[in-house]
This record gives structure tokens, sequence and C-alpha cells, in this order.
């Protein structure tokens, strides 16, 4: 996946020197073992570049960093389930471009005959974590085995991955969400026995629901397979098949598309 700092075409060339020269300053300085440019929230004012650091195991050992003119680095908190609901309450409509804008909404509270107005306030920088964490837990992507997964539990680059098959490529079933599974643990024994631990530990993009959430094509006289989410919109994966290169890249407004199970 370090294919993923194949940097995008809507980046000018000023933006892709800094960021050639700032990632690796950022790995060095937080001692990640490779750093990814994972995308960019557009903003009204200016758009957040988002870079991800990982450690020794890919899934848990990550951190996720913004920018504003891809020199300058800041830690995104870890997105806590108390964070999670306050976004969720305060913060609507686009991005402004500006980490310390701050959302309020007003609730009203009736104990009795009693009511009581609760304001609840978060920063954008929150909203930028809480957003980031939602994608990666529900689009990110991988094919299947380009990651093992140790008897230990340690997760990490399959180095003897040498890409899907072309015919693999065409199935969803043959890619992976990069994240927690949630179907994995629904699944009966008799379908857990025919898959294989060390590369089956992920959810297949082939059980999401609503059916229909990903668009596949081969793209480039077909060498390349793309893989777009309906989700969320600006999502982007690739995978060049019979090779290991592979990749995902999110540019978009930060807005989950609510009305999918309406376009289906």
């Amino acid at each position: 996946m370090d294919s993923q700092l194949l940097y995008p075409s809507d980046l000018n060339d000023e933006q892709r020197a800094a960021l050639q020269t700032s990632l690796v300053i950022l790995q060095k300085n937080y001692k990640f073992q490779r750093v990814l440019l994972w995308g960019k929230v557009l903003g009204l004012k200016a758009d957040y570049f988002i870079a991800q650091g990982r450690g020794e195991d890919e899934m848990k050992d990550r951190k996720n960093l913004y920018s504003l003119n891809c020199v300058d680095w800041f830690l995104l908190p870890p997105a806590t389930a108390p964070l999670i609901d306050q976004v969720s309450s305060a913060a609507k409509g686009r991005f402004t471009g500006d980490p310390s804008h701050v959302y309020e909404h007003r609730d009203i509270h009736r104990r009795g005959d009693e009511e009581e107005e609760v304001v609840t306030k978060v920063n954008e920088e929150i909203r930028l974590a809480v957003t980031v964490h939602h994608i990666e837990e529900e689009v990110s992507v991988v094919p299947r085995g380009a990651f093992v997964k140790s008897p230990h539990g340690l997760v990490q680059i399959n180095r003897s991955f040498c890409g899907l098959s072309y015919s693999e490529s065409g199935k969803l079933d043959s890619f992976l969400h990069f994240s927690e599974p949630k179907n994995l643990k629904k699944k009966s024994l008799l379908e857990t026995s025919q898959l294989n631990p060390a590369i089956d530990f992920l959810d297949v993009l082939s059980d999401d629901v609503p059916k229909g959430s990903w668009s596949l094509q081969f793209e480039c006289g077909s060498k390349v397979c793309v893989l777009r989410s309906l989700l969320w919109l600006g999502l982007t994966f690739y995978h060049v098949p019979m090779t290991p290169q592979h990749g995902y890249i999110y540019i978009g407004d930060g807005a989950k598309n609510l009305d999918l199970a309406f376009m289906l």
C-alpha cells in the first residue's frame, strides 16, 4: 500500500513537492514505520490534507494527522465514543476549513415540569477526527491476502502477496474492509471452517448492506481495478492485478451519502 503515496492528479506541483518532503519528516519525527497520504477533506475556506502513520501493527498502530498547507502537521485526537456522540448531535453542514471553528447545538430536556436547555459544543478539529474515523471504519479497502495476521494477533503487510488474478479482481468478495470485523463474528462454524485465519480475518465487501454500495470497474485499458464507494462519495480504491500495488484515497466533503438506500 506504499503506492498510496502516488499523489492524485488534483494536487498541484507545489503541494506534491511539499508532501514528498514533509511526509518523510513526519515519519521520522513520530517514528512511524510508514506514512500514507490518506486524502483530503474539502472545506469552504480551506481544505484539510490527511496523512496516516502506521506502526508495527498495521491496524492497531494507526494515527491520523491533518495539514492545511502540506507542510505543518497536527495530530488528530482518537475518536472516542463520547466525541462521536458530540459530533453527531452538534456538527452539521460543510466543513469550514478552520480547525478552531465551534459548532453549537441547543436541545431542550424536560425533567418533570421543568425544562432545561442543554448546549453541546464541538470544534471542527474533533469533527474532522470523527469523520476520518467513520470513513476508515466503513469504507477502507484492501485486497484479500495483502495483509496477514500472526497467531499472536499482529497484523502486518504480507510480503509474499503478488496480487489478485484478473478474475478475482472482478469480484467484491476478493476485497476486505481494513477495520475491525463485524460480520465475521456472525458467520456459522461451517462458514468459518472454510476460511484461512491468517488472511480471512476481515469483513468482505460483498457482505455490505445495502447491496450495491460499491462500484467496481476496470480502467486504464482494463489494467487497473477501481472500486468507488457510493456510501462515502470520494473514496476510491485501486489495485493492479497480478502485482502487489494497491491503495485507497478519500477526496470529498466529509459527508456520508444518507440517501444511498433510496438510490439503489
